[in-house]
């Protein structure tokens, strides 16, 4: 079955994010590792690829177990802008959902990226969440 990647990128699934999540391909640049999570959290099932993606002292307790849940239905992924310098680089991105009441919101996050012994993690990120 050739199906498109959620994350919007319009190329299959196989050849986009899972890559990353099915094949244990390393994202070569943030927004390939962002996109890649957004996929993850989309399609649920995928905590350990998130937790293994988590730069560790920004991770905190989180666990594989709690990151593989479901919260929202994430339904869009827009990237708004992206900068890369050595090490460290940054992905800003609105993300769609439905929320449990139905109505929509926005998610839109400047999410921060350090390279740490060749693969890219996830920093953190300035989050703030909007009516769709």
């Amino acid at each position: 079955m050739k199906e498109l990647c959620v994350c919007g990128s319009n190329k299959l699934y196989k050849r986009c994010c899972g890559r990353f999540l099915d094949n244990g391909e390393l994202a070569k640049t943030p927004e390939q590792l962002m996109r890649s999570r957004y996929s993850a959290y989309a399609l649920g099932n995928h905590g350990d690829y998130l937790l293994r993606t988590w730069f560790p002292p920004t991770a905190g307790t989180l666990t594989a177990e709690a990151l593989s849940e479901r919260g929202q239905q994430w339904t869009r992924l827009e990237i708004l802008a992206r900068a890369q310098q050595g090490d460290k680089g940054w992905v800003e991105f609105n993300a769609w959902y439905r929320a449990a009441n139905g109505s929509e919101q926005v998610l839109h996050e400047k999410s921060v990226f350090q390279r740490s012994a060749g693969r890219w993690l996830y920093v953190g990120g300035e989050v703030s969440a909007t009516p769709g």
